[in-house]
């Protein structure tokens, strides 16, 4: 039904449905402007008679500065919500796992994930969840993401992040997890970060991979199986506007200076489709490769990084050229690019 110009749902969208659509725009306005808005309040509640809140807060995150540098501190009983049972119904989501993918329980494992998108919302509830089938068909293993390190001194959001097992971006902290002797540990990093989403675009696949062999030393030094994961439909979860060379520079300036890009992005709302920050209905399908072999080296060489480097690129794309003709419906048109 448009009125206005605006393309409001059917007056009979079940109530689920709705319930569904708040929860996954409530997701996404937390992880992205919640800790900020809250930091904001916290500055105005200084100069007011409830200053001590924010004194026991900052106290709080102070004490608790170690977290995202030891595995952070999953938390079962949150990540039980019911919010993330919503979004996790919301997010159309297949989960393929290639041949030969297998892990072993003592063994950890690096899992480098594209693309990065607006937020990585379909890998998030593809792994990370509780109600998520890779944790039930993997119960034994703990599944640990890589944030960048800014959020975590953000109020509530790092409280989110670090119950759902969040880790800093820190060398430190990722080799904390992957040297744990017992295994049972998966790490997802997205080693195109914060440019690699600048090339959030629907149907567009650039994955930046080239330049960014840190992940690469690190599994190296940890003996850690890199496995190359791959989002299709991530990219499609929104509307991406400010595509101009202004903006493009300003992105480039945000992202030099606080290690995030800033992206204008337009989703649906809960009772019409023209606009929010509700993700678009999008199928989503998160493939994982088979694990790539790797012998521990505690001071790999050049030469050695630049091998498995190689190795893992060449899988990357084999994965994407073979799971396209089971996502898109004009596969021999989409092509993937790496920079």
């Amino acid at each position: 039904m448009r009125f206005f110009g605006i393309n409001f749902d059917h007056w009979n969208t079940p109530c689920r449905k709705r319930l569904q659509f708040l929860a996954a725009g409530a997701w996404m306005f937390t992880f992205i402007f919640g800790g900020t808005i809250l930091l904001l309040l916290c500055f105005y509640l200084l100069f007011t008679p409830l200053w001590w809140l924010v004194l026991i807060n900052f106290c709080w995150i102070y004490y608790d500065r170690h977290s995202k540098e030891t595995g952070g501190k999953s938390i079962e009983w949150i990540q039980n919500w019911k919010w993330f049972k919503y979004t996790s119904d919301y997010f159309l989501i297949t989960l393929k796992l290639a041949p030969g993918f297998q892990l072993d329980p003592n063994r950890n494992y690096l899992f480098a994930c594209f693309p990065h998108g607006v937020l990585p919302a379909g890998l998030f509830h593809a792994m990370s969840t509780k109600n998520s089938r890779f944790r039930q068909l993997y119960k034994d293993f703990s599944v640990k993401t890589v944030i960048l390190t800014l959020l975590f001194y953000l109020p509530f959001t790092r409280e989110l992040i670090l119950a759902h097992g969040a880790i800093s971006s820190s060398t430190k902290s990722i080799n904390y997890v992957l040297s744990k002797p017992q295994g049972g540990q998966i790490v997802l990093l997205f080693p195109g970060g914060a440019l690699e989403a600048t090339y959030t675009k629907p149907g567009i696949y650039k994955f930046v991979v080239k330049k960014r062999k840190g992940f690469v030393r690190l599994a190296l030094q940890n003996g850690a199986p890199l496995v190359p994961v791959i989002t299709f439909g991530e990219n499609d979860l929104y509307n991406i506007t400010g595509d101009n060379y202004c903006w493009e520079v300003f992105q480039n300036i945000v992202r030099k200076m606080a290690g995030f890009t800033p992206i204008l992005f337009n989703g649906r709302g809960i009772f019409q489709r023209s606009f929010g920050l509700v993700p678009l209905e999008r199928p989503l399908m998160t493939v994982l490769g088979k694990p790539i072999e790797v012998t521990k080296v505690e001071n790999p060489s050049e030469e050695q990084i630049k091998q498995l480097h190689q190795k893992f690129q060449e899988e990357l794309v084999k994965l994407f050229d073979k799971y396209k003709y089971q996502f898109f419906d004009n596969p021999q048109d989409k092509c993937l690019e790496l920079e």
